[in-house]
């Protein structure tokens, strides 16, 4: 089978189990972020400097992608999957919890950067954020699995916590934000 179909070269794309939409569709934008940050996390992962994220990464990443599966299915009958879960939510936030916990309080903004693993994991948590905008865009005209929302909250908010734990196993300080 050959990776090209030639369908797409007038800048439409088939939904799962849907129409032929333009490529610039709100749905495809949304979805397409999607997998944007799967790519990123990817990259972030390649950095980790401990297993746990690692694996945390890992499970994220499919996440991600049955999160984009669900997004690409127009008609909800036709997903074949579960939608997320509110367990998935739940596991963000233990994950949070945990990394909070070796972490010294915030006292003023920081800026994306230090170690490697960290500046990589604040590229994902800036693609997070655009997805989340996508998805409240797309929410507005479509319906969307109550649990997206929260989970992509949720996971920016990991990921921020993730790039400062990254930065403290590498013996980087956070970068502090100067006015």
């Amino acid at each position: 089978m050959k990776i090209y179909t030639k369908t797409g070269d007038s800048g439409e794309t088939g939904l799962f189990a849907g129409p032929r939409v333009r490529k610039d569709d709100p749905r495809v934008e949304a979805y397409g972020t999607v997998d944007e940050l799967s790519s990123a996390i990817g990259v972030a992962e390649s950095h980790m400097l401990d297993g746990d994220s690692k694996q945390l990464l890992c499970s994220i990443q499919s996440d991600l992608f049955s999160i984009g599966s669900e997004l690409a299915t127009p008609t909800r009958d036709k997903l074949s999957m579960a939608p997320i879960s509110v367990d998935r939510v739940v596991a963000l936030e233990v994950a949070i919890d945990k990394m909070e916990e070796s972490l010294p309080p915030l006292k003023t903004f920081i800026l994306p950067g230090g170690s490697s693993a960290a500046a990589h994991v604040h590229l994902a948590r800036a693609v997070c954020r655009r997805a989340e905008r996508l998805i409240v865009g797309l929410a507005r005209d479509a319906q969307i699995s109550d649990q997206i929302l929260p989970y992509f909250n949720r996971l920016s908010d990991c990921l921020f916590v993730m790039a400062r734990f990254q930065n403290q196993l590498a013996g980087t300080a956070d970068v502090e934000w100067r006015a």
